[in-house]
């Protein structure tokens, strides 16, 4: 029988297993990553702050940032979505829902429009797919809703926002149009 001799680089090697070091070990007791730590924040500790104090102070918007839905009108009054339910079948979180009725006249109009904004994911498909720009997601950041129903937007509260503002969702439309 034949002894197997343990040389220096097998022993590493069994140290390196599992997982001990002798580095680590005083690194940590040390307290390395803590003065590290520190001295990134005194670092920055004198210079410059750069905080937006925001209710008084905003900062500038992308033209293309996608908040508070809004469903537009034409130039005479007339409500521009023709129920095609383009928004409704491309919506990836299922927030739209469309229902449709034919009028007197025979054009197919919506009777009911409903985006629940706590399932929206604000990806813009549904304003991409609309054929006639009818939905657009407008540049307002600012709402808020106390419960969950306050923000289950109908066809009358989003009709509502559009027309409130209509000048701005025009000029971002034109300012985005060379973009498209």
């Amino acid at each position: 029988m034949t002894a197997v001799a343990t040389s220096p680089s097998t022993s590493s090697a069994a140290n390196a297993s599992t997982g001990f070091s002798l580095r680590d070990f005083f690194k940590s007791f040390m307290l390395v990553e803590l003065l590290k730590g520190m001295a990134l924040t005194g670092r920055y500790t004198f210079r410059r702050k750069i905080t937006v104090q925001f209710p008084e102070e905003k900062t500038p918007l992308s033209p293309r940032f996608r908040g508070l839905h809004a469903l537009r009108r034409y130039d005479n009054g007339e409500e521009r979505c023709i129920a095609c339910k383009l928004c409704e079948a491309v919506c990836p979180a299922v927030a739209i829902t469309i229902e449709s009725e034919v009028r007197e006249d025979g054009s197919r109009r919506t009777s009911r429009y409903d985006i629940d904004l706590t399932k929206c994911i604000f990806c813009g498909f549904c304003e991409e797919s609309c054929p006639v720009d009818s939905i657009v997601e407008t540049q307002i950041l600012e709402y808020h809703g106390e419960k969950r129903g306050d923000l289950y937007f109908t066809k009358d509260m989003l009709l509502a926002v559009g027309d409130r503002y209509a000048k701005e969702i025009t000029a971002a439309k034109t300012a985005d149009a060379k973009y498209r």
